[in-house]
């Protein structure tokens, strides 16, 4: 995670609860170039109240009835399949991830072999949960939506006293709205949580496009978090603030090219690349008009033109007065001694 930026496709639960969705989610994901594609791994029973509310945008997105508990009962995906999933992942190129939402789903992920953890943001205050991802000793990413500062540092300094590295863990900036409207982004926020605890940043997006989180890029985010799905106007509550496939592949290319665009050295100098157009685009003291051996060089009889190959024009000044070492035609680039 120190050399590039790490890009996650959120699948979420896109795939309806469907295995075959998942897979096809796979492989959009795998083509599209990305780093890992993210699942969530829940039981509805432990995660909600059967009366727990629904979002206003799940309520939008779904256009059932159903209960929250009910929603997310019909998107749990079994453990059986979550291996599957992680070998057709394997198969395709593409790193398995999930987030867990309980105690149990985070002790199955860690069994499984997951090599680094979500924290959503919904479970920045969740003490217990925050020690048990701790415990596993393993690289953590974690959502800041709906959070202030405070509660950043509080569930960031948990992570420290429980046996984790600063090295070991990136603070990403979120908003929890879905979509998130473009005022409510507050991008440089992400480079407030850098600054205050001198960890790696990122950025978890739910804004409509890729704009956003290309930005967060050239601001120094390290990890782009980014929901995509099959089609918009499949049911489900996530579908519609998701990217598609081809927008997905075209967010992290632009990503990549961002990334070359920032890792040079710093120092102003022409690259290689443009070395060969210096004597072609830059200009050089020119004769004006035939010139004879002896006469003054003045503003009647110089000229500044392309290419770059004589006198620097900086030298204007100084070339100025001097008299000419030989004839000079028309267009001539001027010699000295």
């Amino acid at each position: 995670m120190k050399n590039k930026v790490i890009i996650i496709a959120e699948a979420g639960v896109n795939h309806n609860g469907e295995v075959q969705q998942a897979k096809k989610l796979i492989a959009a994901a795998a083509n599209a170039g990305v780093d890992y594609v993210k699942f969530q791994t829940f039981k509805a029973s432990k995660l909600v109240t059967k009366s727990a509310e629904r979002a206003n945008y799940q309520n939008d997105n779904t256009g059932d009835g159903d209960s929250q508990y009910e929603m997310l009962k019909k998107l749990e995906l079994s453990e059986d399949v979550h291996k599957e999933l992680m070998e057709y992942c394997a198969a395709r190129g593409v790193k398995f991830l999930s987030t867990g939402f309980d105690l149990d789903s985070l002790e199955f992920l860690n069994n499984i072999g997951i090599n680094l953890f979500k924290i959503p943001s919904g479970e920045i205050t969740n003490l217990p949960y925050l020690r048990k991802i701790a415990g596993f000793g393993k690289q953590v990413v974690m959502s800041t939506g709906m959070a202030n500062m405070q509660e950043v540092k509080d569930a960031f300094n948990v992570l420290i006293t429980e046996g984790l590295s600063r090295q070991d863990i990136s603070i990403v900036h979120c908003n929890t709205e879905y979509p998130t409207p473009m005022k409510d982004v507050n991008l440089k926020a992400m480079l407030h949580i850098g600054d205050e605890l001198n960890t790696k940043i990122g950025y978890s997006d739910h804004t409509l496009g890729i704009e956003v989180p290309i930005a967060a890029v050239a601001l120094g985010a390290k990890v782009i978090e980014k929901h995509f799905t099959l089609d918009r106007d499949l049911p489900g509550p996530d579908h519609r603030a998701s990217l598609v496939p081809e927008e997905l592949k075209a967010m992290v290319t632009s990503i990549r090219n961002i990334e070359m665009a920032i890792s040079g050295s710093g120092v102003k100098e022409p690259s290689p690349s443009e070395l060969k157009n210096k004597p072609i685009a830059r200009k050089s003291i020119i004769a004006s008009q035939n010139i004879k051996k002896g006469d003054v060089f003045s503003e009647i009889n110089l000229t500044i033109k392309r290419p770059g190959t004589g006198i620097n024009p900086m030298r204007w000044n100084d070339i100025l007065g001097q008299r000419a070492i030989k004839d000079f035609k028309e267009d001539d680039l001027i010699e000295l001694i």
